[in-house]
């Protein structure tokens, strides 16, 4: 009888560590993944005004206008001036249309970018798709080096079955620029297999701009 009921408590202490460790494993993958998870959610969403990427299939164009406004910043340290090279465009629901920024790193140093991004109001999130978008890849300047950067866009029109979004009129696009560091320059420059030298050559302000303006692919900067 003893000899049964000790079973019955390694068996019941067995399950408890069995179910911690579970429970712990899971933690850690969540921990590691929760960057991942959050933004593949914000993507989803449209959570906190994240943007949505879309392929190049037409969609309809509605009669409804919007107006899109453009902003640019960059965060402490980041010694770029960036800036978008127009204020507004007034866009047709379903139209795509194609914007500019400019930036130009003021340093004496590479400085490797990346662009976070958002759209206010942040329920408009969801409904404003980007084709193409200089902030989907980070950016390499070399010292004293510009550059034009394209977005390609529309606006979805699914947004006219959404009555949460009918009072909208106008929506900015905001744009920030990250210094990714002397770190990340060097795992980006491991990762491409590239030196700095190959961007040394690049003529200031031409690396990407002309391509994007007559409608070729965007790529890196450079690249």
């Amino acid at each position: 009888m003893a000899t049964g009921r000790a079973r019955r408590q390694r068996r019941g202490k067995l399950g408890t560590l069995i179910g911690v460790g579970m429970l712990l494993g899971g933690m850690t993958v969540l921990t590691s993944y929760s960057a991942t998870i959050y933004n593949l959610f914000c993507q989803v969403t449209g959570y906190g005004g994240t943007t949505q990427v879309a392929d190049a299939t037409e969609v309809p164009v509605l009669d409804r206008e919007m107006k899109v406004r453009f902003n640019a910043d960059t965060a402490r340290g980041m010694p770029w001036g960036f800036f978008p090279e127009q204020r507004e465009m007034v866009v047709k629901v379903g139209e795509r249309h194609l914007a500019f920024y400019k930036a130009v790193n003021n340093s004496d140093r590479p400085v490797l970018g990346q662009a976070a991004y958002n759209v206010t109001p942040q329920k408009m999130g969801l409904y404003f798709d980007k084709i193409d978008c200089f902030c989907f890849t980070e950016q390499l300047l070399m010292p004293g080096q510009s550059i034009d950067m394209p977005v390609s866009f529309y606006i979805d029109p699914k947004m006219a079955d959404d009555r949460n979004v009918d009072e909208v009129r106008t929506v900015t696009l905001s744009y920030t620029f990250f210094d990714l560091g002397e770190e990340g320059l060097q795992s980006y420059l491991e990762r491409t297999g590239r030196k700095l030298e190959d961007f040394a050559t690049v003529t200031p302000g031409t690396s990407l701009a002309d391509g994007a303006r007559t409608g070729g692919q965007i790529r890196p900067a450079g690249g």
